[in-house]
Formats: structure tokens, sequence, C-alpha cells
């Protein structure tokens, strides 16, 4: 049975990028005005998701944790996964190592994020690595000092953002391994002509093979079967192309988009569910140039103004129109280099790049800012200038209507 409380309870669950800002910042927002945040997560490890591809290749990285970067925050954290949402009474389930928990909401965030799709192609889910999390990275890493003793072959499969920076480090940490990057467009084909030439010279530096216009049909145990019947030797698969988010939201009734992501107005808030907010990766987040793709880039600030929108809505107020446009495409290639596409509002390549030294220095300062962020975000509110992105000044020049990875 539900338990009535008086205060305005906010439940986010998700403690990933996004779902840690929304809570965070939300509590900000809303403690002077009745609000009380709780964040539910699997893991009481926060996850840097973008650095997987640096788990994979065998490096350690620093550990923090859910609790002790919401300190001093007011957002109170319970571990569990959530099976259930009841968007008519309010409510979610979560399982918990103690058994079943249910959580009363006046307003939901859902940040639970997506996830690298294995169902599209045959093979992929019994056969294939991913870099959906810390442990499926780690399992990968674990192959390949297996497989480079005896100069064993990783095949990547996906050649946007996310399989060129897996195949970089990889190859990097890893030299005697041969790595095959298969792709149906050439790698970095979003990026400036300048942008894309600099990373075709890296990928030839690493020694990293390239198969371009490759359409894969099957993966098996110990090959890549492409369309024509090719087989390419693999010891190790990587898949990094396509991108889904959780069924939970569709299977509790909320309307979402043909990859789960809930449909949402400009402010954010469900179409079919008003108490509900969608951010990140779980969100069907339209601009004037077409449906974010799921990034960090864009993800923050969506879950900024999600908070800020509760704050406001809790003080009687109305909420604004959600605007962003894009400002990057960081990519590193291994650890000494890098290259920095600067970028329309649309996502669309501009002339301006970085790249070796500077770019590093660059996207390490892009990597490290979420946790660094967070712990402002306790004390006072980060401007949405600095948390990326830029509200476009006027309709795109093209939409990107394939998502990188």
């Amino acid at each position: 049975m539900s338990t009535v409380h008086a205060r305005h309870r906010i439940v986010v669950i998700g403690a990933g990028y996004t779902g840690m800002m929304a809570a965070i910042r939300t509590a900000r927002h809303t403690r002077r005005h009745g609000g009380q945040v709780v964040l539910v997560n699997p893991s009481s490890r926060f996850t840097e998701r973008l650095r997987m591809h640096q788990t994979a290749a065998g490096q350690t990285l620093a550990e923090y944790e859910i609790p002790k970067l919401l300190a001093g925050s007011g957002v109170e954290f319970t571990q569990g996964w959530v099976t259930r949402i009841d968007p008519e009474e309010r409510h979610v389930t979560v399982r918990t190592t103690a058994g079943e928990r249910v959580l009363d909401y006046d307003t939901l965030v859902y940040a639970i994020g997506s996830a690298t799709a294995t169902g599209t192609v045959p093979g992929v889910a019994d056969h294939a690595h991913t870099l959906n999390g810390p442990e499926a990275a780690a399992r990968l890493a674990a192959r390949l000092v297996e497989i480079s003793s005896r100069g064993g072959t990783v095949t990547v499969c996906g050649n946007g953002l996310t399989g060129i920076e897996a195949a970089t480090e990889i190859a990097e940490a890893h030299p005697g391994l041969r790595v095959v990057l298969i792709g149906r467009d050439r790698p970095g084909w979003m990026m400036g002509d300048r942008a894309r030439a600099y990373l075709g010279r890296a990928l030839e530096r690493l020694g990293i093979e390239s198969r371009v216009g490759a359409e894969i049909v099957k993966v098996l145990p110990d090959a890549v079967e492409l369309a024509g019947g090719e087989l390419v030797h693999s010891d190790a698969c990587l898949w990094t192309t396509g991108f889904e988010a959780s069924r939970l939201a569709a299977d509790s009734g909320i309307t979402v988009d043909d990859r789960n992501r809930i449909v949402v107005d400009a402010t954010l808030r469900s179409v079919s569910h008003p108490s509900i907010y969608a951010v990140g990766d779980s969100a069907a987040i339209r601009q004037d140039f077409g449906v974010l793709h799921g990034t960090c880039q864009s993800g923050i600030p969506s879950a900024a103004h999600a908070a800020d929108s509760i704050g406001r809505r809790l003080r009687g107020r109305e909420a604004r129109t959600f605007r962003f446009g894009y400002i990057h495409q960081p990519v590193s290639l291994g650890r000494k280099d890098a290259v920095i596409q600067f970028t329309h509002a649309d996502d669309s390549p501009r002339g301006a790049f970085l790249r070796g030294r500077s770019a590093v220095l660059y996207k390490k300062l892009v990597s490290a800012s979420p946790p660094v962020t967070y712990r402002i975000s306790r004390y006072l509110t980060v401007p949405a200038a600095f948390l990326g992105g830029r509200p476009p000044r006027a309709r795109s020049r093209r939409a990107m209507a394939s998502q990188p990875g």
C-alpha cells in the first residue's frame, strides 16, 4: 500500500551522468519549497560511461561512490533495480537486496540511459562484447590479455565515435593485436575534411585496418560474417553500433518512440504523463534540427533543465522551453592523441578543430568535468552555459540523421 507523504517527492531513476545532475540540481532548487529527492540506481558506484573504452584496454579508472558524490546535497540514495512504474498511481517498484520496495512520487525523472543494442544482428548477444558498463568492459579487457600473447585479432564493429575510441585505445594498449574496424561509413564521416583526414592518419599510425562499406550480417564465435559471405577472423568481437533505451517506460504504458525513448514536450515532460520528466538518452528530445542523439554533451544540459523546470513549477512559475545546440565532437585516439571537431548547433562540422596534444588536454577536461560539476552543484547552481551545449541561434543547416556509434 502506498505511503502518504506531505512533502513533494521527486524520484530520479538512474544515476548516470544525467541522473546525478538531475537529482543534485533538483534538490538544490526545491529544498526550501518542500522538495524531497530520492535517487535510485542498481549500483552504488558511479559509472563513467565516457571512459569504458579505457577499462576495456586494461586501464584502472578512478572510482566514485554515489553516496559520497551526493553528500551534502540532501538527496536520499536507494540502491536497487526499478522493475515497474505505475504512472497512474505515481509509484515505482524497486527490487533491492532486502526485498521489493515501493516508492511514491509526485514527480518522476526518468534518466536510465541507453545501451548498445545486441538484438539487431544474429550472434551479437551470444558472441560479441559490448561496453555496456564496467563489468562488460572488464570482461573484454580480460579477453584481450588472453589473446594478445598470440597476436590475436580484434574486430570492432561500428566505426562511429565509440568504435573509433575503442579501436585506437585497444591498438595502443596491445600493439601485438590485429585490430580491424568495420563499418558502413568512412571513420569520422560526421567530421570536416581536415579532422577526418587527421583521424585517418591516426588509425594508420596505430596499424588499425579499416573496412569501409561493410555490412555485418552475423557474428560467429570466431569470425564476423559480412554481406556476400566474406568472413573476417575474430578472436574477440566488440559491438559498438546501435543504441536502444530500456523497455521499462514502454512496458509501464508511457508513450515512447521506436527506440523506447520517452516522447517529451518542449519542457521535457512526458506527453502522456506530465508528472514524468525524461532526460538524456532516455528521452526523444526534438529541436528545430531533429531529435537529439544520445551524448553526455546533450544529456547533462537536459537534466539541468528538467531540474530547473521542477523547481520553477514548485514555486508556482511556468517552465521554460529546452533549447540546445551541439558544440563539439571530441574523440580520443589512444592516450596520447585526440581530435576535436567543433560543430554548428545541429552537429554539422565547423572549420575549426583541434588535434594532438591540445586535443588531448581538451578531451581530458571534458571527460573529467562531470564529477567535479556534481560536487559544485551541491552548493551552487552551475550556469547552463558551463554544462555543455548552446541554444541554437537559427535553424540548423542540416539534420544529423544518423547517431554516431
